[in-house]
């Protein structure tokens, strides 16, 4: 059995268990090794951070002071980049607590690690202060409670649905996603992007990185980017699960999603994919209307100034 199978019935069992984020947890910790915070998932997340620093700061004209994030994590390398960039207020919204004061600790001491040999320069402009806030943080890490933790570092942690986020009406300056939008299935997601156009200020941004390949490729070798575009998708709700579930929409779907809802994509990034490993899948017909360049597509990133 390929591990991807054997990934996918281990997750989809566990999506019907009583306390299955915890199972799951046990599981990426133990078997697919998924929780820790590797050298790869620290600089994505610090190459997205930049990338929402530079997008708002092309865009705007004006301090980045309010922000939003959707899908916090067990590690907030992005709500940590934007403290120490000089933002004032930071919000991160989950549906499921994953992040701890123990996983935030291990964030902390990573970025202190990464700055002290230079390692962050390359995405970062720190401001000297904050910097020494965060060192103050962690040189006093056991002597403080978790919310004394969040508050030092002018993050708000929300576990709320996105959709009803109870922030107050154009409030933030910049809104921002890391691969998180993949995994919410459409219906929901437009409720989201509502709620999103609700909360930016006017000249406020949104900037929102989408990974559009198969997740299980990440984990499974042997299988490419658009293994999981083969399927139907009454075959895929038999093999997706409610853990980490992925929605297979191509950016043609994530553009006229914007398009409906009077979202403008002001800047837009499209990485294509091994078109030559697309092209050894035998698609599911409901791809057949789309062009190789829009099925192969594997990363999409989109920019929007709100008037």
């Amino acid at each position: 059995m390929k591990k991807w199978v054997l990934k996918a019935v281990v997750q989809k069992t566990i999506s019907y268990l009583p306390g299955g984020q915890g199972i799951n947890y046990l599981f990426q910790k133990y078997v697919t090794k998924g929780i820790y915070l590797t050298d790869e998932y620290f600089f994505d997340r610090l190459g997205h951070a930049k990338t929402h620093i530079e997008s708002y700061t092309a865009l705007c004209n004006k301090p980045l002071n309010d922000t939003l994030e959707i899908g916090t994590g067990w590690y907030p390398v992005v709500p940590i980049s934007l403290f120490l960039s000089g933002a004032s207020n930071i919000n991160t919204i989950d549906i499921t607590e994953l992040l701890t004061k123990k996983s935030f600790s291990i964030a902390i001491k990573r970025f202190l690690e990464d700055e002290s040999r230079g390692a962050l320069a390359p995405y970062l402009k720190i401001v000297p202060e904050r910097l020494a806030a965060l060192k103050k943080v962690d040189a006093d890490y056991e002597t403080m409670s978790f919310e004394q933790v969040l508050a030092a570092l002018h993050i708000t942690y929300l576990l709320k649905d996105a959709r009803n986020s109870g922030l107050a009406d154009k409030s933030m300056d910049l809104v921002s996603s890391n691969n998180t939008f993949e995994h919410i299935y459409p219906e929901i997601l437009e409720g989201i992007l509502k709620e999103f156009k609700r909360l930016v200020k006017p000249g406020g941004v949104m900037s929102h990185a989408i990974d559009m390949s198969d997740h299980f490729a990440h984990f499974d070798k042997t299988i490419n980017h658009y293994n999981f575009l083969k399927y139907s998708d009454a075959e895929w709700k038999m093999i997706d699960n409610s853990i980490q579930p992925q929605n297979r929409l191509r950016v043609s779907d994530f553009r006229a999603m914007y398009k409906k809802l009077g979202i403008p994509i002001t800047i837009e990034k499209v990485t294509i994919g091994n078109l030559q490993a697309l092209a050894s899948i035998k698609l599911n017909s409901k791809y057949d209307s789309l062009a190789a360049n829009d099925v192969g597509a594997i990363q999409c990133y989109f920019a929007s100034l709100i008037a």
